[in-house]
């Protein structure tokens, strides 16, 4: 039998991923549905070297890794809405100390404590906005589980990139559901490694100045250089300032290296498109159910194909734009009130022939939901 091969839940293929990686330090507190991440984690990081703990409280567990990432750690930590929400004032620091770390939202049912046990998709604009103040980031998803295992490998490699968090936005059914994971070879996929600098004990470092390529050597905090680290806006030693000259060219940094890139960190999946004239667009355990309608009505006849989105933001725009130029309309299939919906709207070039199909009960939509949105859509002539 090939130890490569694994029967797991999508949550397993996420710590799959995350050791893969090279996780060193995990640290989080329970909620459903992301517990069994925490669960595996606890008795399969520590076997590897590496670090666990259980914190008191979500907000414990950000400020943890951070602290862990500025060791010279790679690290990560995995919640669900309620937890994702206290963890807000601790991503904003690691967003303007630009601290690589890896943040897992396992979606459920909200606000508030919602629906605990249910899926849900309601936490992408959170992911992008729940932070206050300008800033960028970066948040992934993914709807099968080689692709939750293939998406952690790649938050840690942003992360490290860029010096930035990224999110890992998954949902219940995904995290639930059980398939084949073929978990590759060492080495089959690139690995990137913390960045540090080559400034030698007592010289004069600076935490915060990039190099000619935009990236930022880090030295591991508590070893051989001393250096401030603050989420206020700070100089290149990483000394508070208001000098408005310094905080512009920070604030422009911060987002500039993520939206700058963006076409590095944009991953998606195409199917059927090159004669199709009705796109739909999806994501996450939703995208199952979109790929099932479009294979089955193109034994139809029924010219359909889909993007299945994997990096929501930075959001795709030009992608969408393009792809759907020649298509009679656009579906978005996605379980909230829709927040991608939004978003391509606001990209394509013929807004009021972009419709939604979506759930908001807590059941996974289906691809009979979908199909009543297409024959209402049909029957309209669009």
């Amino acid at each position: 039998m090939n130890a490569n091969i694994k029967f797991v839940q999508g949550n397993e293929a996420c710590v799959e991923g995350a050791l893969y990686a090279g996780l060193d330090f995990f640290a989080g507190y329970p909620i459903t549905p992301s517990t069994e991440i925490m669960e595996h984690l606890a008795a399969r990081l520590p076997r590897q070297g590496g670090k666990f703990i259980q914190m008191e409280d979500e907000i414990a567990s950000m400020c943890a890794i951070i602290g862990a990432s500025l060791t010279g750690r790679k690290v990560m930590t995995a919640t669900s809405g309620p937890g994702f929400s206290l963890k807000q004032e601790a991503l904003g620091f690691a967003i303007m100390a630009e601290i690589p770390c890896v943040v897992v939202n396992v979606q459920r049912g909200g606000p508030s404590t919602g629906n605990p046990t249910h899926v849900s998709q309601g936490d992408v604009n959170q992911s992008r906005w729940g932070v206050h103040g300008d800033h960028a980031i970066v948040t992934l998803t993914a709807s099968n589980h080689q692709d939750v295992f293939k998406m952690t490998v790649e938050a840690f490699n942003i992360a490290e990139t860029y010096r930035t968090p990224v999110i890992l936005l998954f949902d219940e059914v995904v995290g639930h559901l059980r398939e084949k994971l073929v978990i590759p070879d060492e080495g089959e996929i690139p690995l990137v490694k913390r960045l540090r600098t080559a400034v030698k004990e007592g010289t004069d470092y600076h935490p915060y100045l990039p190099r000619e390529d935009g990236r930022l050597p880090m030295s591991d905090f508590g070893s051989v250089h001393r250096y401030n680290v603050t989420g206020l806006y700070h100089d290149m030693w990483g000394f508070p300032t208001d000098d408005p000259k310094i905080v512009k060219g920070l604030q422009r940094h911060l987002v500039d290296k993520i939206e700058s890139n963006a076409h590095q960190v944009q991953k998606y999946k195409e199917f059927y498109l090159d004669d199709a004239e009705c796109i739909l667009i999806s994501y996450g355990s939703s995208a199952r159910s979109a790929l099932h309608v479009v294979k089955n009505r193109r034994l139809r006849g029924e010219k359909l194909g889909l993007i299945e989105l994997q990096t929501l933001w930075p959001f795709p725009s030009q992608l969408i734009r393009e792809r759907c130029e020649q298509a009679h309309y656009v579906l978005v299939v996605e379980m909230n009130m829709g927040q991608i919906l939004r978003e391509v709207k606001n990209a394509v070039n013929f807004p009021e022939k972009v419709f939604l199909a979506n759930r908001i009960d807590g059941s996974l939509i289906s691809d009979a939901d979908i199909r009543n949105i297409l024959r209402i859509i049909q029957g309209k002539g669009v």
